[in-house]
């Protein structure tokens, strides 16, 4: 199978696009309601997406053999009030569910928060698998973290894929490694003057510190006040504070600084303000992670080994998991 079609649904930037286009998928449709995301969208792909997809009907989207969908994760995280399906934003699964329902693609890829597998007591996430294999889907689950395929952002995401088949496929196993922080950083001298913290700021985190800081790191705030130096970036956050992330404990990444961390290309157009690029980019995905997932559900089609039945009742189920020891995360 080439050129398999696929259909990028609450999209933001285009990031699980740009993981799938990397072996040759083409994109036919795409739903995103964020102005400021459709402005960098288009500005990118030459292509404007569709609003609201709950406006659209699901007959009416084009046909694809692989769904992707970031679905909101508000109602999810750790950072929110975690309302999942008491949340409107939560129901926009059954709006996924709806256009599977009706257009039946062979594949799809959802991804959101890693606590979407332990909201209500685990509740909500059993009531999502159960609905996608009523669908008759074969479904795989896994949390996977940006540490662990290339990039220095602790950023540990829920990953949903199913099949129509009961295929042989595997989620891609950790790299183990990241790079350095030098080489996603820009240098100080061309740093934006406004992205530099106050010296309040500045002095109150220095005080907060327990350990003597190294350079360059990434100086994170939680919700406690703790201060933590890292070679790495905690996960970039849509409705994080200001200063929740400060560079060397002085400043705040740039908007060149936040896509790369994502892993978007150097060539990546910014056509929004600073204060959207903060949002957009903590909305988005790891591309680096959902390319590695990507190429082994392309792999996995295009292969097509079919799981003997014997063998279903242990693959349905199974939750593949992978553990760096370096970072001691998950």
């Amino acid at each position: 199978m080439k050129n398999l079609k696929t259909i990028d649904l609450f999209a933001g930037i285009g990031g699980l696009r740009l993981a799938f286009e990397k072996y040759n998928c083409q994109n036919v449709f795409t739903s995103e309601w964020d102005k400021d995301a459709q402005k960098m969208y288009e500005a990118n792909f030459d292509e404007k997406p569709y609003g609201d997809i709950t406006q659209i009907l699901p007959q009416e989207i084009p046909n694809h053999d692989i769904l992707l969908a970031g679905f909101p994760c508000q109602p999810f995280s750790v950072i929110g009030n975690r309302e999942g399906f008491a949340d409107t934003r939560g129901t926009l699964f059954f709006t996924i569910e709806e256009i599977l329902k009706a257009k039946k693609p062979y594949s799809f890829l959802l991804e959101n928060v890693k606590q979407l597998r332990s909201h209500d007591k685990g509740r909500t996430f059993k009531v999502i698998l159960q609905k996608l294999k009523e669908l008759g889907y074969f479904v795989h689950h896994t949390v996977l973290n940006a540490l662990d395929f290339g990039l220095p952002q602790k950023r540990e995401r829920t990953i949903i894929v199913g099949f129509k088949e009961n295929i042989d496929f595997q989620f891609p196993k950790p790299v183990g490694e990241y790079p350095p922080l030098t080489e996603f950083l820009i240098p100080e001298n061309e740093v934006d003057k406004k992205l530099f913290a106050s010296q309040k700021i500045v002095d109150k985190r220095q005080t907060r510190l327990k350990k003597e800081p190294f350079f360059p790191s990434i100086w994170h705030e939680n919700k406690g006040g703790n201060i933590s130096v890292l070679p790495y970036s905690c996960a970039l956050r849509a409705g994080g504070s200001y200063n929740y992330l400060l560079v060397n404990g002085n400043r705040r990444l740039s908007e060149k600084e936040l896509l790369r961390l994502q892993g978007f290309p150097e060539d990546f157009k910014v056509v929004v303000s600073y204060t959207a690029m903060r949002k957009l980019t903590g909305n988005s995905v790891a591309i680096p992670v959902f390319e590695a997932v990507a190429k082994n559900m392309i792999e996995a089609i295009e292969n097509k080994k079919i799981i003997p039945i014997i063998k279903q009742l242990t693959i349905l189920d199974s939750t593949y998991e992978y553990s760096n020891s370096n970072t001691g995360t998950r």
